[in-house]
């Protein structure tokens, strides 16, 4: 196999002159020795051989390189093994380089590079699932983005360390320690880049401490399209409030000290700093890349006298450390350490079962003989608390960070004004800015925020204001919070508890953007969990259970808020007051149902109706109508979870009837009622089964939301059709 930069550095080395040494003008910079870096660049040079080799053998599946990156691993000299990483793809010089730092054996760092690549169950980071460059001991968190979606989490992170003290909490890194993070020149321009890095300097603008470096490693490409000759610096160079810094990381003699002071910049001052380090591509952007396709033989002929690897070779001859053929012997005794190493991964086990490969993100399942009961009476209800949704959450909120000192509480609004429905309302007040704050208007932020947090060791609690506003960050979830423990088989976590206020049926304000009822998006993320309140009663339990789950499964949970519900207190007639008074005492209450488990009201025998939020009351009220007016004996299933389904609970329930209906506010494609069916049909239920639903649209202003809304007379009518079948 021949590679073309490979063949023009060994023709450098080889006709390196021997000068006398010249005076070691870098030696000042502390931890800064030319051999050492020459030895981490040259290990990264041949994983990225042996994984074009490894490709050949049909062994190897990962074959994006850090050729012409290696500049990086100057960057890991100037930081402490300690320091939080966030890397980019191209960051194997990096590795080697902190490994070296952390009293790791070149063998050892190179076998942990290579055994991502051929997906070896033995891979340190990633346990077989992917290549990514990542290790729990060296303190670089795994990263697969190549869109900058870690650059949110790296804020959150900056955050964690400059507000650990202040809570009076452990975290993960030291509180002296900074952030590094690292993207390319294409991934810059991305929107999540842009706004977490807006972030920074919005924080840095207040004088807010965020100790975070930000590095863009400028290879001038986004796999064949060009970066505008000068345009990271133009966008970024002038920026008052995140500090500047350039260096040529094709260099390392003249990029040293740029990134030394950088590094040096962020510790003192706590404030984050933009590194622009100037890098070149070379082997093509993966081994299936043909980059004649779209650059032209002079420019990649140009492009390897730019090798940083010649650069260093070039700086250890001068200085009469080594002679051209001494380097030689050394890049060439790295290639065959780095072969030997590849060659035996060749037989490497890799997973082989899908329990095994989902081991990491399974969630726990509630395994129950019997449902959990409440019945809404058919006498006049006891007298209750008269507590709301609304209030209800607001209390459940006040409990867990009174007793949980490592939890926080931020989002748009919800400190100072208390949220756009009061949920939070003096939360701000009791706990103080530094566990209960507003954010930016960003959900990109919002949510990296909290994943920051969560993986140096906090729990945070995000609000996002509108479960429309969602969608505009959900790769957040998708690609950073339910991906981190599959990707670090489990040695990362990310424990949060995502609030959304969502669904539909608001009167007086609305609009598909606050009357959003689609939560399809959170239906196929692997190891989410959304659970979804709707009585008062059960809310404040059920949000404490999923802080549990977030605190010792270290996931990511949604709390799917009904908005309608927030404030309603009445049941079946104007001023009532039943739906916020205690289901009937004689029965297990509502908030004390166990985990993953299901609600259901009343013993109907005739009918079962599965529901969810603002679904449960309507079910409630078509329930009272079908047995008033039809003689129809119906029970309701509030599912409460979503993901998780309580499928023993929704099996139990069916059978109990033989008939179900599911009752789902959500759209009729992608809805939530095609789970709950799937999995009745998955459990062998052979009685009846109908759906009722909203219409595929999105929800319009005003009186016309009620033509897409189900209704319940659309529930009795779909009920009485389905029973008397």
């Amino acid at each position: 196999m021949t590679i073309r930069a490979d063949e023009h550095l060994l023709e450098v080395l080889r006709s390196l002159p021997e000068p006398p040494p010249l005076p070691p003008s870098a030696d000042a910079t502390p931890g800064w020795l030319p051999d050492l870096l020459f030895e981490d660049q040259a290990a990264s040079r041949h994983a990225d051989l042996a994984a074009r080799w490894l490709q050949t053998q049909g062994r190897g599946y990962y074959t994006i390189a850090s050729a012409g990156h290696e500049g990086n691993a100057v960057l890991a000299t100037a930081l402490r093994p300690t320091d939080p990483a966030l890397l980019h793809y191209r960051s194997g010089a990096f590795f080697v380089a902190r490994a070296r730092q952390a009293g790791m054996e070149l063998d050892e760092a190179l076998e942990a590079l290579l055994l991502g690549v051929v997906a070896s169950t033995e891979d340190p980071i990633s346990g077989g699932r992917h290549k990514v460059i990542g290790h729990r001991e060296l303190a670089i968190i795994p990263q697969t983005s190549t869109i900058a979606s870690h650059l949110p989490r790296a804020l959150g992170v900056a955050v964690a360390i400059s507000r650990a003290d202040k809570l009076d909490a452990e975290i993960a890194w030291p509180t002296d320690s900074i952030v590094v993070c690292s993207f390319g020149d294409a991934s810059v321009n991305h929107s999540t880049a842009v706004g977490a890095i807006n972030a920074s300097a919005q924080a840095a603008y207040q004088n807010l401490p965020l100790p975070v470096l930000w590095v863009c490693e400028d290879n001038g490409l986004g796999i064949s399209v060009r970066t505008p000759a000068g345009w990271v610096a133009h966008r970024h160079r002038d920026n008052p409030s995140v500090r500047y810094f350039e260096a040529d990381g094709s260099d390392p003699a003249t990029a040293v000290g740029r990134i030394f002071e950088a590094a040096e910049y962020v510790r003192q001052r706590r404030r984050p700093a933009f590194l622009h380090l100037h890098t070149v591509r070379l082997m093509s952007h993966a081994g299936s890349d043909v980059e004649t396709a779209y650059r032209s033989p002079a420019e990649i002929a140009a492009d390897l006298d730019r090798d940083p690897l010649i650069a260093t070779a070039r700086l250890l001859s001068a200085r009469g450390a080594l002679s051209g053929r001494q380097i030689e012997a050394r890049y060439e005794d790295i290639r065959s350490r780095a072969m030997t190493i590849a060659k035996g991964l060749l037989d490497h086990p890799t997973l082989a079962s899908s329990a095994v490969v989902t081991r990491p993100i399974e969630l726990p399942r509630v395994i129950v003989s019997a449902p959990h009961r409440a019945r809404v009476p058919e006498r006049a209800a006891s007298p209750g608390d008269g507590t709301t949704l609304a209030q209800a959450i607001n209390r459940g909120l006040a409990t867990i960070l009174r007793e949980q000192r490592d939890t926080l509480l931020f989002g748009e609004d919800v400190a100072r004004k208390g949220g756009v429905y009061g949920v939070t309302r003096g939360l701000a007040r009791e706990f103080g800015p530094a566990r209960v704050f507003d954010t930016l208007l960003d959900e990109q932020t919002i949510l990296g925020l909290a994943l920051g947090l969560g993986v140096s060791g906090l729990v945070a609690l995000p609000e996002i204001q509108y479960l429309a506003y969602l969608h505009n960050a959900e790769d957040q979830l998708r690609g950073e919070a339910a991906s981190l423990r599959f990707f670090s088989n489990g040695q990362h976590r990310n424990p949060m508890v995502v609030r959304v206020a969502g669904l539909a049926y608001q009167k007086g304000f609305g609009g598909h953007f606050h009357n959003d009822n689609s939560v399809a998006v959170l239906g196929d993320i692997p190891g989410l969990a959304v659970a979804v309140p709707s009585h008062p009663r059960g809310a404040e339990e059920l949000l404490r259970q999923c802080v549990e789950l977030a605190r010792t499964e270290g996931a990511p949970v949604v709390f799917l808020e009904p908005i309608a519900l927030y404030h309603q207190r009445d049941l079946f007639d104007p001023g009532d007051g039943r739906w916020t008074q205690a289901p009937d005492q004689t029965q297990t209450t509502a908030d004390a149902a166990p985990f993953g488990r299901s609600l259901t009201y009343g013993d109907g025998q005739d009918l079962t109706l599965v529901s969810f939020g603002n679904g449960v009351p309507m079910s409630l009220r078509a329930a009272r109508r079908l047995g008033e007016e039809h003689g129809v004996a119906a029970r309701v299933v509030d599912l409460r979870w979503l993901r998780p389904l309580p499928v023993a609970d929704l099996l139990a329930e069916a059978s109990a009837t033989g008939r179900v209906l599911v009752v789902d506010e959500t759209r009729r494609s992608g809805g939530v009622s095609e789970g709950i069916l799937a999995a009745l049909v998955d459990a062998e239920f052979d009685g009846v089964m109908r759906r009722v639903t909203s219409v595929d649209s999105f929800v319009p202003l005003g009186p016309a939301a009620d033509q897409v809304l189900l209704s319940e007379d659309q529930i009795v009518e779909q009920a009485l059709k389905r029973f008397r079948q």
